[in-house]
């Protein structure tokens, strides 16, 4: 299917709740219906600094990730690349290979939400949250009868105007790098991996509207 995972900023002088709750509303007066919930998380692995050589190698980082849409899977992903989708016991593996990869815990983040369907279209809107505190918005477009992400993406945007306006995305990078082949759910996975860095590193900077 094509689909879009995009963040949407906190609307001015609100909360990142009362963001959610706006959008939601635009959704439902268009005539989406609920359809019960969703998560994806992420957690950060780092390479253990008893693995890296004396030739001062930098780590890499390894993110293991989760989607309630696919509960049988887990997706470990690089930052530029490889994706590997491994069953869900995969998250025992990690913990025997604590000798090479830890666990940032204090990394974590997630975002889940609600799910509404609307004719061919499901769409996710989820509070990003990292540790006790809610960090920013996500919004997850996807045009279900289509497999080939490129054929639809004027499709998904204008819809995507209707309940976001000016902060409809633009077309994500994983689209660009598949051209015409099929839109795979490891693709879905790279997108939130971009979205959760991106809200991590804003988390650097003070940022106004969450209280």
């Amino acid at each position: 299917p094509g689909l879009s995972v995009a963040q949407v900023p906190v609307a001015e002088g609100k909360s990142v709740q009362q963001t959610v709750e706006l959008l939601t509303r635009k959704l439902e007066l268009l005539g989406a219906e609920k359809q019960g919930t969703f998560c994806v998380d992420c957690e950060t692995y780092h390479t253990a600094a008893s693995t890296l050589s004396s030739q001062g190698q930098t780590g890499k980082l390894m993110y293991v990730m989760h989607n309630s849409e696919y509960p049988l899977s887990c997706f470990a992903l690089f930052e530029n690349g490889p994706c590997l989708v491994a069953d869900a016991n995969f998250d025992i593996l990690m913990v025997k290979l604590k000798g090479f990869f830890q666990n940032a815990k204090a990394n974590k983040i997630e975002s889940r939400g609600t799910r509404y369907q609307y004719c061919d279209f499901l769409v996710k809107v989820g509070t990003v949250t990292m540790g006790p505190s809610a960090r920013g918005i996500s919004v997850e477009v996807e045009y279900c009868p289509c497999v080939i992400a490129n054929d639809c993406w004027n499709l998904l945007m204008e819809f995507m105007q209707s309940f976001m306006g000016s902060h409809t995305p633009g077309i994500p990078s994983v689209f660009s790098t598949k051209h015409d082949s099929v839109y795979s759910p490891a693709d879905t996975m790279v997108q939130y991996m971009e979205l959760f860095n991106k809200i991590r590193k804003q988390q650097q900077v003070p940022v106004a509207g969450i209280r």
